[in-house]
Formats: structure tokens, sequence, C-alpha cells
């Protein structure tokens, strides 16, 4: 099934994707990172789904999100009538719950409930009892209970329900995620969470204080931020899924579920700009318990918890998305050294006090550290943005976040009388900036390329004007970005670097999709530029590729017309965010996106 036949339903600690076919066929549980239990995603039914769908042959089926939530509904027509299957997970309990109600609309409709559980990724089968308190399945540490108001009975591994519904009908179904040592939790009503689940994701929407013509792009988007945000610590995963291929067939197939600093200062900004300081603010928590510590042990990844040890190892008895293989959990990206991260950490810090989020003035020494970091390994080649398996190089992008932490440094001393080395910082903000104009810029291809030295084009070098360390209007900027409109726009996409001719750099086989958030930073550099209706109408491009659910993944695959890479990608959805308020704004030719930008709305 395609990717852009999947509905995301949340609860803020985990998820679930759910096909318009009427399958789950992916769901980790009890967190965001724990195994699946469900992994037909990466397989095939007998790695575990539960499909819940009419018996005779389906003549039509659509889905939609009910107005300003999470929850989904699937309209299921046949020869006998129609149904409505309702999915949903209720945020803010103690155990983990998938609630799918099927209620009939016309007619009277023959259905079938089929799940088939496989704990550890789709490979353990579990022992399954039926009781008074409902249908068990336990294996070592995982059980889940399913109450449903209809019978149950095992067929071939699977639990398999067959009913009918006939119109104003409602039967439900709750599948419940707890510790196997414990007993069962006790029940919910469905009817009575259902309403508490609309309550909840209306009430959370109605904050959001943009008012622009693409609201309903942004509250969606907003939407699928905060369920992608594990509640307890604050932290917002990358995606929901691991492994899904940047291109199909492929091997360049990593595990999302995890929180990157580098997302950290965009996700502040899509957060407090549109009204949600509260999220902004353990996110922000999140980012400095998950960093503190020795500056030189910083990571560019970390657990939603922040957990540290990331160990990457592949499932060879998941054939992978499409025959997508290897399969992989884990992400050795965590060990790399990735320069850019310093910057992102300190202009994230920098905006909160900005934004006038409730930093501990402690952050400030933890900060120090950090820069002190920065001026003793600036000078070191790293992975770079785009996390390379070849060799380490002096990235272009690397030396400008570089530079943005020494520059945040000064500023954070400057506005908010913070104390620190700032004329030492000054120096050093200076001879980088130097350096990078001296070496990151060919003049041959009049381009800042990727890395010194080098005549490839690096979509991530497009960040240049929008942290400030160019302007817009500087001549080496301006022709950066037409050459990158020349080389690297596929089909109105913007490609992260040549894909075909990769492999020396970062030691992979080549082909991928167009990394989604490049083409809104190209949007936005237009926007900068003065083009503005080239700029509206490249986002239209982007809003058409959304699923007819509103939901991005990492990449579009512009030659199958199809999205690509790990889904729903939190990174997509906030650069969409951004991008939709930049494009609201009358932003000066050296306004730089990071910086204070007053909206119509």
């Amino acid at each position: 099934m395609k990717l852009e036949d999947y509905g995301f339903i949340g609860d803020t600690q985990t998820g679930a994707l759910v096909g318009i076919n009427g399958s789950i066929d992916w769901l980790c549980s009890p967190g965001f990172g724990d195994a699946a239990c469900f992994a037909a995603l990466l397989g095939d039914e007998k790695n575990g789904c539960w499909r819940i769908s009419p018996a005779k042959p389906i003549q039509s089926a659509n889905h939609s999100y009910r107005a300003e939530t999470l929850i989904l509904e699937t309209v299921f027509e046949t020869e006998d009538g129609v149904v409505k299957l309702i999915d949903y997970m209720p945020p803010g309990g103690k155990y983990r719950d998938v609630v799918r109600i099927v209620e009939g609309m016309r007619g009277c409709v023959e259905m079938e409930s089929k799940m088939i559980i496989r704990f550890d990724y789709g490979v353990t089968v579990p022992w399954v009892q039926q009781s008074n308190e409902g249908l068990t399945a336990v294996a070592g540490p995982n059980a889940l209970i399913l109450r449903a108001e209809v019978p149950t009975f095992g067929e071939n591994l699977s639990t398999v329900a067959r009913f009918n519904v006939g119109e104003g009908e409602r039967k439900s179904f709750i599948l419940t995620s707890y510790p196997s040592h414990e007993p069962p939790p006790s029940p919910i009503n469905s009817d009575h969470s259902l309403a508490e689940t609309e309550k909840y994701w209306r009430e959370w929407a109605s904050h959001c204080s943009y008012r622009g013509e693409w609201r309903e792009a942004v509250v969606r988007s907003l939407l699928t931020l905060k369920a992608l945000t594990y509640a307890p610590t604050g932290g917002i995963v990358a995606a929901l899924t691991t492994s899904l291929p940047e291109k199909l067939g492929g091997v360049r197939n990593w595990d999302y579920r995890c929180c990157w600093l580098r997302d950290a200062t965009f996700t502040l900004l899509a957060l407090m700009r549109s009204g949600y300081t509260d999220e902004a603010e353990a996110w922000s928590q999140w980012l400095l318990r998950a960093v503190a510590g020795d500056p030189a042990q910083m990571q560019i990844l970390y657990g939603p918890m922040g957990e540290r040890r990331l160990t990457e190892i592949e499932l060879p008895h998941l054939s992978g998305y499409e025959n997508s293989s290897p399969v992989r959990i884990g992400n050795a990206a965590s060990e790399q050294f990735q320069l850019d991260v310093y910057g992102e950490v300190m202009a994230a810090m920098h905006l909160a006090r900005q934004m006038k989020i409730d930093c501990d003035p402690t952050y400030w020494h933890l900060e120090r550290h950090l820069i002190d970091f920065v001026e003793a390994h600036w000078m070191e080649p790293d992975e770079g943005i785009w996390e390379i398996r070849g060799p380490r190089r002096h990235f272009t992008h690397s030396k400008v976040m570089a530079w943005l932490a020494i520059d945040r440094a000064v500023r954070s001393v400057e506005e908010f009388g913070l104390e620190g080395d700032v004329e030492n910082w000054r120096k050093l903000r200076q001879t980088i900036h130097d350096e990078v104009c001296a070496k990151g810029f060919h003049s041959g291809k009049k381009a800042f390329t990727q890395f010194y030295g080098s005549t490839r084009l690096d979509a991530s070098v497009l960040m240049i004007p929008l942290v400030g360390f160019l302007p817009i209007t500087d001549e080496r900027v301006q022709s950066t970005v037409e050459l990158i409109e020349k080389e690297l726009l596929v089909d109105g996409y913007v490609l992260r670097y040549d894909p075909d001719d990769s492999a020396p750099v970062d030691g992979l086989p080549p082909g991928e999709g167009a990394f989604l958030p490049c083409t809104f930073w190209l949007v936005n550099c237009l926007y900068l530029l003065g083009r503005e209706k080239e700029a509206r109408e490249l986002f239209q491009r982007l809003l058409d590729i959304r699923t007819s659910l509103g939901l991005l993944s990492e990449e579009y695959d512009p030659s199958q017309h199809r999205l690509v890479g790990n889904f729903p990608q939190a990174f997509s959805h906030v650069s969409l965010i951004n991008t939709a308020r930049y494009l609201s704004s009358k932003p000066g030719p050296d306004a730089a996106l990071l910086s204070p930008i007053a909206t119509r709305s």
C-alpha cells in the first residue's frame, strides 16, 4: 500500500498507521521507540496487523479526519450498504489504547476483524487466552488485551470476528497495551473516550494563532507535530516509523523514531509562533536535559526520553517496505560528529530567550561549555547534516552553523547581559565567517558548495541567508540560489545533492527522493529575493503532494509521483508551518527566517 493511503493516529506517546483498507500495519507500544506488535508495513500480514473491513468486495473507500482532530474515519461502501470505521487513540491515559468503532450508516454490512499479533517487530507469536476480562496476548514483558463487543475466535494463529452492522448500530473494539506482570487495566468506555479525545484535539487546535490563508494545512501539521511528541518528556520524534526507504527498493532505510537536535530551532520557531508556549518550553527543557554533560559527548540525536544508546541493528526477518531492505532499528548516526548541531542548539536557546521561554539561569553555564567545544573543534571535518557514511569533510553548512553558534553566544551577551568572553567570541565569529567565504565559495562555480574545495552543490547552503550568515542581497548568495534551482531542482522539488554521483561523499549507493525541507528552504529564499509569485507557486506544489489527510513524509520521488522516506515526518511539517508564516509576513531583503518577523495574521 502506498504511504499516501495511510492515516496516522496517536496519543502523544506512540502512534499507529491505519490503511484505507482498514488495516493497522504499524504500531509500537508502549512508546514510539519500543518494539512493534504490528509490523506488516515492513513485511507482510504474518508480521502483524489488525484489519477491520467489509467481508464482501469494497466498491469504494475514503478516509478523513474529524475537523482539527486526530480521529480518523474511513467509510466503506459495498453492495449491501455503507459502514464507517472510526479509529483513534485517547491521549493522557496511563496505558496505550487503540479504539476502533464500526458504525452502520446504510443497509446491513457483513464485517470481519482479523488481528495478527506479533511482538518484537513481527516475529514473536504470543500466548493468547480468552477470559471474562477479554482476550489477552502475552509474550515476555509484553501484553495486550482486546475487549470487543462481538465474539472472537482463533483461526490460524490470528484472532477473528465476523459480524453484521445495520444502520445506526455501533460495535467497538478496544486494544490496550500493558506490562505482562501486571493485571489487565480497567476497561475504558468507547463513547466517552471518543468524546473526550475529540474535545482534547479541538481545544488544542483552537490555540493556533495563525489565521492566514493556509490555516488548514498549518493546523494539520501542528496536530501531527503534537502527536509525534512524547508527552512525558517533551521530546519530539522525527517520524513514527523506521526503515521506510528514501528510494523504493533501495538501502537508505533508517530509524527515525528518535529526537534530532538539528530540528530544535525550527521546531521551537513553529511552536512558539503558533501559540504553543507549553510545548515549546517542554521541547527546550528536553533539549537541555539531553545535551547536559560533557559537550564532547553531545550526540546529534537521542531517544524520546533522552536515551543515548541507540545501537543500530538489522532485522533480517522483515523483507522491508516494498522489498526495500535492510530494515534497521537504532541509528548509528548517533555516534557521529556533526558540528552543525552546536549551532542549532545555541540558536534554539537564544530563540527561547527572545520568546521569553523560562530558562534556568544555569543553562547559560552549559551553553558556555558548548561554545568552548566549538572554539576548540570548529576547524575539524565532520559527517555533516546529511549524516554521511563516507569520510569526514569540511562541509560548508557545518561551518556556517559553527558561526551561528558563536553568533548566538555573542547576541546572548549583547541582548540579555549574560557573562562571557564576548570580545574573543566576536573575533572567532569573524574568523569563521572569513574562512567560509574564502573556502566554502567556489569562484569558478560561482556558488557556495558542499564542502571546501568541491564543485558539488548542496541544498543545505540555502540556510546561509535564512540564519543571517549573509543577506539575500549578497551576489554570492544569489548566484548560489540560482545554481541550485538549475542543477538540484528536479520536477519542482529540490534534491539534497546529486544522488547519482554521491557515493564518494556519502558512502551509499545512488538514488533517493527530494528531501522536502530543502524545497521549503528554497521557497523562503525566493520570497526573500522578492520572487513572491514563484515562491507561492512552489509552496503550492508542496501542499499538493500532501496526502488526502494532509500528511507529508521525509521525501518525494518526482519520477514515481510518490511520497518516500519515513512517515509522517516532523521536520517536513515544521518546514510547512514556518514557510506558511514566512509567506504571510513582509520581511525586508536582509531578513532571516530566524529573526522575529511580524505577520499579517
